[in-house]
């Protein structure tokens, strides 16, 4: 079993406080709302543990660039900063480099993916410049592959619009060839003088009977004929 990444276990913890609120809700309200108070009282405590060692590390100088790019690319660390707003870079900078951790995937189907930005409403605007725009795989891929990066680096973001995706346009159905009537394949008259043509009958419709050109010497055997109660077969010897 793969561990978890950093998001997923964040968001599987967030999950189960949710569902114990809930259950604890099951009890009355004053039983939910001590819930939700001791929930916030632990989160307060340690959010307020991360900002004093943030404080600590820059007093110190050890808080460099190098230092807070290591802080952002733990996603688990990366994560917790997020809930108690003490991420080091901002929401347009960690959009841009979700952007940049996804190129490589996409490859031609993206061409150049460039982030026109974050707008008041909180909806991230791209801009998607490749050779392919218009296929499946470019409007299905490159546009969930760009959501999910963004949301998981930018939570506040509420949506990702994504300008030059365009929608394949349906497949066109295909020629059906048929023949005009009176020219379908009919068994030759002289069927039941010859020995390689069977006669097929359907005791489930007696009003239905086909004529079947079988292959040599495949026939059913004596077996399967007699256990057969709804189709027989006959055959001229």
């Amino acid at each position: 079993m793969q561990p978890q990444s950093g998001l997923d276990q964040l968001s599987e913890t967030g999950e189960r406080i949710d569902s114990l609120l809930s259950a604890l809700g099951t009890s009355g309200p004053m039983a939910q709302q001590r819930g939700e108070d001791l929930v916030a009282l632990v989160t307060n405590l340690y959010g307020a543990g991360l900002e004093r060692l943030i404080e600590v590390l820059a007093d110190a100088g050890r808080l460099d660039a190098a230092a807070l790019d290591a802080l952002a690319a733990d996603e688990l660390v990366s994560g917790l900063l997020l809930v108690h707003g003490l991420h080091p870079y901002d929401v347009t900078t960690r959009v841009a480099a979700a952007l940049d951790s996804v190129r490589p995937y996409l490859g031609s189907h993206a061409g150049g993916v460039e982030l026109t930005g974050v707008d008041e409403l909180g909806i991230a605007h791209l801009t998607l410049e490749g050779s392919c725009n218009g296929c499946p795989s470019s409007t299905v891929t490159v546009s969930s592959t760009l959501e999910r990066a963004v949301l998981e680096a930018a939570p506040e973001v509420v949506a990702v619009d994504v300008t030059g995706v365009v929608a394949p346009t349906p497949a066109q159905p295909l020629l059906q060839i048929g023949l005009r009537p009176g020219l379908e394949p009919r068994a030759p008259a002289d069927a039941e003088a010859d020995p390689v043509w069977a006669h097929l009958e359907v005791a489930t419709a007696p009003d239905i009977s086909m004529m079947a050109r079988e292959p040599r010497p495949v026939w059913p055997s004596s077996a399967s004929v007699a256990s057969s109660k709804n189709i027989t077969f006959t055959r001229r010897r």
